[in-house]
């Protein structure tokens, strides 16, 4: 489903990727168990951890090396789990989006790592994980132009649609969304949950909210 190239192989020879394809789904407005559920998760974040720590967390202190590691300042260019969390912290409120991207937000915080979720049939081809070049970029999620130049990237035959660190617009889920990508960006080097123990459990509650079927593999 995603190949990553040899580049980025020599460069984050810690890297995984758990990928899950999801058939047949039904994205719509998140159930208000979940979001309820959300709501008391969020606010447990804001108890158990603080803005001035946040570096002390070794999911995103991995993340971080990993980004300079390619060349990019994890200050200015935030992994996406990180970003989330400061957001949580802040005291600033998770826009509801649909099923598929609040589920995957909420995973992104309770595992404090990248994931990303996209509309598989807005991708074409082979999938594969690199290294952005100069030239590399999108229009993003947040409403930005944003330059991929020495950044993580997924890329496919139409050019780079996602990132641990924003993902692009091109392949946004909706609720007219039935077949989807998640892609999950994990370093072995973190300690916690194996990463086919972390694909079943995302699987699973993400197709007991979307429905459909779940198929995972790893990555690395």
């Amino acid at each position: 489903m995603v190949n990553l190239d040899s580049e980025l192989r020599s460069q984050l020879p810690n890297l995984q990727l758990i990928v899950i394809r999801y058939e047949g789904c039904t994205v719509s407005r998140s159930p208000h168990p979940f979001r309820g559920r959300f709501e008391l998760f969020l606010e447990h974040l804001r108890i158990e951890h603080s803005m001035e720590k946040i570096g002390g967390l070794q999911p995103i202190r991995e993340w971080r090396e990993a980004f300079r590691r390619l060349g990019s300042s994890p200050s200015r260019y935030r992994p996406s789990a990180e970003a989330l969390l400061r957001r949580v912290l802040k005291g600033d409120t998770l826009p509801e989006v649909n099923s598929a991207v609040d589920v995957n937000n909420f995973f992104s915080l309770k595992y404090l790592l990248p994931f990303g979720i996209y509309d598989a049939d807005a991708l074409k081809g082979t999938i594969t994980a690199t290294v952005g070049k100069a030239g590399d970029g999108y229009p993003a999620l947040n409403g930005r132009e944003v330059s991929m130049e020495n950044k993580l990237l997924l890329r496919d035959e139409s050019g780079p649609f996602g990132s641990p660190y924003v993902d692009s617009a091109r392949a946004a889920v909706t609720e007219k969304s039935s077949r989807l990508l998640q892609v999950i960006f994990h370093l072995n080097t973190i300690e916690g949950e194996d990463p086919e123990r972390i694909a079943g459990t995302v699987a699973s509650s993400f197709t007991q909210i979307n429905g459909g079927t779940a198929e995972s593999a790893v990555i690395s």
